[in-house]
């Protein structure tokens, strides 16, 4: 035992010195890439062109398929967004089965169908697969498109278009994808309230009888199947689908900027800018440099171990999360630096992403940086082999996109043999900071000025939400026009000071919709206030309360969910200014400062825009339209860049209160909801009892 246990010693101790001797500034050689087993799909072609792929995967009873179609549609133009109508117009029903009666018989078989403009998806239980590629056949084939449906489709995007005008990141989406690539292509394109109100039934069945054809389609089939039963079934179902001659569109050829572009997009009331670094590229599926792209963009800031992520929220905690993606395209790629970050180091952020973009050019990744990388990628394409349906996409994308027919099986193998050179060459060619157009959402007060450094000519181009146009800054008040006399004329224009202190109690009882994801939820909101500073608020909705608000002027909870929480000294201090009925009659006693900004425009009314600023630090940005000086919109965020807007109309004497006015039409717009409510019933004076707030 003693002889054994010192062989293991002096063995241990000759390892040791020989990792002494180890340079570790060299990259170790990689051992040989493992081989990639890649079943081949079973494929076939019926006459009317449609390809078939066969993957088999018999541990589980269930089988998928997918449609997708190889086409490139005319530009959607004034109509833009059609496409998405369409697609969800394909599933509300065919020629030979009603809305109900398709949705009926799919959730019959506990089957899922959805589509989209470019292809259908559908799975199953293999025991129902025949009636799977019924009613999926019955959808490519027969789709039959009513107009109260597109209507409804229609009022659903309306909304959700209306609450994501202040959404940040869908504001950054759209505008980039207008300044990368402009209305002359597809991916420029980007709906609004004008397009959306202009798409026509004929347009979208005109898209769906054009480019739905099985000439241009590729089918792939995953599961518990047979090639043999899968020809059978697609013979029988599909064998009938028209082939036709589908047309070609040219679009334009997007470049990225010949130098930086900075494009800002104004967002009242914003505490934090969400940023992109973005620019088209030229990277088509399969060619040789997308293995050495995606391996030097995943450097850059391919997840939580990238240098963006590292930098920006590890070293400086500026962020939650900073990222970069470079996409490959057969029409147009892409690529994206994103960071979201507080007002104060918005510019220091596009700062530190510009340095890490030219680092990449400048420097030689270290051999454990480019190690790391590769080992992860590796890990994940091994990973995405354990699908079927991944199996199935790699066949249809080698026949699709022209790729070498070998391109998967030897993926390890080329992704292990990218270099740190390879790496830099990449980031020269396609990361490259001096062309690119820096997209910001954000405050214009507190962060626009900061970033003209960043444009080429330090000017700076303002756009709204759909990245139009806008006028670059407030313009300046009339003289002699302040926050004080904007304040007074406001109190004049609801009634007067003295109608204002009249005010006692009111009970306010509203009818409302809200709008989240596509869905109308009607709302009954009552509000009471008494003053000093008491007030309940109750949102019911579909026999339930959604929310409670109750203030006794010194204490009070909030209820949501059925779960009651106590207010904290913070929340107390907030409800205490919304709860005083005469707030705007003494700002001081609150700690409320007004500052007259300028002029703006508000549903092209001139406005006054003021900016509030409580005790705390916390700003709101008031409008006051200049004509009749009533209060139109009010803009306030919170710490985590959370955003509500409020828009003000139809303003009514209250009953019995001498004059008084308010708002009796609201709009709320608030984390991707929409509130819209009108006051049916307003009482002042009617003491309301102290313990309705307990």
């Amino acid at each position: 035992m003693k002889k054994i246990t010192l062989s293991i010693f002096t063995l241990a101790l000759a390892l040791s010195a020989q990792a002494d001797k180890l340079d570790r500034s060299v990259r170790p050689k990689a051992g040989p890439a493992p081989e990639v087993k890649l079943g081949k799909p079973e494929s076939f072609t019926l006459p009317n062109g449609l390809r078939v792929f066969v993957v088999e995967k018999h541990k589980l009873p269930t089988v998928s398929c997918s449609i997708q179609f190889d086409v490139k549609p005319e530009l959607e133009g004034d109509m833009t967004g059609y496409r998405d109508m369409m697609s969800e117009l394909l599933t509300s029903g065919t020629k030979t089965r009603s809305n109900e009666q398709l949705n009926k018989e799919i959730d019959y078989i506990g089957a899922d169908i959805s589509a989209s403009s470019t292809g259908l998806n559908g799975n199953s239980l293999k025991k129902h697969m025949d009636k799977l590629m019924v009613l999926m056949s019955d959808v490519a084939i027969n789709a039959d498109f009513k107009q109260d449906e597109l209507e409804k489709i229609k009022k659903r995007t309306l909304s959700g278009l209306e609450a994501a005008k202040n959404e940040p990141d869908q504001m950054l989406q759209n505008v980039s994808a207008v300044v990368n690539f402009g209305t002359g292509h597809p991916y420029g394109e980007v709906a609004d309230e004008t397009t959306v109100s202009k798409i026509t039934l004929a347009q979208c069945k005109k898209y769906y009888s054009t480019y739905f054809r099985p000439n241009v389609a590729y089918m792939a089939v995953v599961g518990d199947v047979t090639p043999a039963e899968v020809k059978t079934m697609v013979e029988k179902y599909f064998g009938g689908w028209q082939k036709a001659e589908v047309p070609v569109a040219t679009y334009s050829n997007p470049s990225a900027p010949a130098k930086t572009n900075v494009v800002f997009v104004p967002r009242d009331g914003a505490v934090q800018s969400v940023i992109n670094v973005t620019y088209p590229i030229d990277l088509a599926p399969g060619t040789p440099e997308v293995l050495k792209a995606k391996v030097a963009n995943s450097i850059l800031g391919g997840g939580s171990t990238g240098r963006l992520f590292l930098n920006l929220r590890e070293k400086h905690g500026w962020t939650y999360g900073s990222y970069s993606s470079l996409n490959q395209d057969e029409l147009k790629g892409s690529f994206t630096a994103y960071a979201k970050c507080r007002n104060v180091v918005s510019d220091s952020s596009v700062g530190e992403i510009i340095n890490e973009m030219k680092r990449l050019q400048s420097e030689k990744v270290g051999a454990q940086e480019l190690q790391n990388v590769l080992t992860y990628m590796s890990g994940s394409f091994a990973i995405s082999l354990e699908s079927p349906q991944t199996v199935a996409q790699y066949a249809i994308n080698i026949e699709r996109y022209h790729m070498p027919a070998d391109y998967y099986q030897n993926y390890l193998k080329n992704l292990n043999a990218v270099t740190a050179e390879d790496v830099q060459a990449m980031a020269a060619r396609y990361i490259n900071p001096n062309n690119a157009n820096i997209v910001v959402v954000g405050s214009k007060d507190d962060v626009a000025k900061t970033l003209a450094k960043y444009d080429s000519d330090g000017t700076l181009a303002y756009v709204d939400n759909y990245g139009k146009p806008i006028k670059e800054t407030v313009a300046a008040a009339p003289a002699g026009v302040n926050a004080d006399v904007v304040m007074k004329k406001y109190i004049a224009a609801i009634g007067g000071e003295k109608a204002l202190l009249g005010v006692k109690d009111i009970k306010t009882v509203s009818k409302g919709m809200l709008s989240m994801q596509g869905q109308q939820i009607p709302l009954t909101i009552t509000e009471m206030k008494k003053a000093p500073n008491k007030l309940k608020t109750v949102t019911e909705g579909m026999g339930m309360v959604f929310s409670k608000q109750v203030f006794d002027g010194t204490k009070g909870y909030t209820e949501q969910g059925g779960k009651r929480s106590d207010m904290d000294a913070e929340t107390v201090a907030d409800v205490k200014e919304e709860a005083d009925i005469y707030a705007d009659l003494h700002a001081d006693k609150l700690g409320i400062k007004r500052t007259l900004k300028g002029m703006d425009k508000v549903n092209d009314a001139d406005v006054y825009v003021v900016e509030a600023v409580n005790a705390k630090g916390k700003k709101t940005t008031e409008y006051y339209d200049a004509k009749t000086a009533l209060l139109v919109r009010k803009v306030e965020s919170d710490e985590q860049g959370n955003s509500q807007t409020a828009d003000y109309s139809n303003y009514k004497e209250v009953t019995g209160g001498n004059g008084y006015k308010m708002p009796h039409s609201i709009k709320l717009l608030v984390g991707g909801m929409t509130i819209s409510a009108n006051v049916e019933s307003a009482e002042v004076n009617k003491n309301i009892a102290d313990t309705e707030f307990n």
